[in-house]
């Protein structure tokens, strides 16, 4: 008896170990990570800096611009996959830590859309100090609230080419398209629904009013209170429109939308970047399967599969479309080295 257990107990130790191990190498990605920082203004900006293991030649760079929220350099690790794929195709990449995140100084919520377009200067103005790094092959990658900046960045810098994912049109119309398509997803009736966006229309109300977070307080939900410095954030970038943005594109465009995104409106979005970008420089990829992240519907919907595949498979966490899209865009750029 007491050998038996003794050899369930080896067993249940070589699997730990060997999930441990297999663990670990799944995470090891083929490029070269380096902590940075960035001195501006407006205070310490602290980051990653993405080469590949070996080149030659000069390397294009990828600036990263992230959506909403709270946000680290590596996105929990979620870009890592990415990263390792433009280390593949000569690109290096850089992200920063969001202000009041790992070392950054400052407050992301204290900031507006056109802070965030001087910070990403500040780091293609970082960029182009680095030896290895092709001055004329700078371009950024900007998803969801990034989609307010990368446009307004096109206008400043002269941005090889720009990747978009999901990025937002109207502020205000896509929160009141994220209230219905959340409600709708988890099958609450109309009448819920309804009542969800009149109160959203009345924060709005109060936004527009430049109305204290007093004001606001008396009519929040209890169940989804915002912090005094989210109702600050919203107050400052709640009349955010890419509309009138979009024609500052002047070099090649991948715009990148899920099907199943109900955080943007991925029709909306296709049809405005569709009539205001130039159409010689618009590519546009639609993943069927895929919601806001580029995150196959199924991973998003069941958090067992989700975890099991940032443990074991985190290169299989977006749809392989996305990647390769990326891939594909990038190679067919012009090579042109500074």
């Amino acid at each position: 008896m007491k050998k038996k257990i003794f050899i369930s107990i080896l067993i249940l130790l070589l699997l730990a170990v060997g999930s441990g191990i297999y663990i670990l190498v799944q995470h090891n990605y083929d490029m070269v990570e380096q902590e940075v920082e960035i001195q501006t203004p407006q205070g310490k900006l602290t980051g990653t800096f993405v080469l590949p293991k070996a080149y030659t030649g000069k390397l294009g760079l990828v600036l990263f611009v992230h959506g909403d929220g709270p946000v680290d350099s590596t996105l929990g690790g979620a870009y890592k996959p990415l990263w390792e794929r433009l280390a593949s195709i000569g690109y290096a990449s850089l992200s920063l830590n969001k202000r009041g995140i790992n070392g950054s100084e400052g407050n992301w919520e204290h900031q507006t859309i056109d802070d965030r377009v001087v910070e990403a200067r500040q780091a293609i103005e970082w960029a182009r100090q680095q030896s290895m790094i092709d001055k004329n092959r700078i371009g950024a990658w900007g998803a969801s609230q990034g989609g307010w900046v990368v446009p307004k960045l096109a206008k400043e810098e002269p941005l090889a080419f720009s990747l978009l994912l999901a990025p937002g049109i109207n502020w205000v119309q896509q929160g009141l398209y994220h209230s219905r398509a959340t409600m709708e997803k988890d099958g609450k009736p109309e009448a819920e629904v309804q009542a969800k966006i009149a109160y959203d229309l009345e924060v709005n109300k109060l936004l527009k009013q430049k109305a204290p977070y007093e004001e606001y307080l008396k009519i929040a939900r209890k169940d989804r209170i915002m912090t005094e410095d989210r109702w600050g954030f919203a107050g400052k970038n709640f009349l955010s429109d890419s509309t009138n943005d979009l024609p500052n594109f002047k070099t090649p465009v991948l715009l990148m939308l899920g099907a199943h995104d109900i955080n943007v409106d991925y029709k909306n979005t296709e049809e405005v970047y569709r009539k205001m970008v130039k159409p010689e420089l618009l590519n546009v990829e639609i993943y069927p399967d895929a919601e806001h992240r580029a995150v196959h519907i199924e991973t998003s919907d069941s958090e067992l599969r989700a975890i099991w595949l940032s443990l074991f498979a985190p290169r299989q966490i977006t749809v392989p479309a996305y990647n390769e899209s990326i891939e594909r865009f990038l190679k067919k750029l012009p090579q042109q080295q500074s």
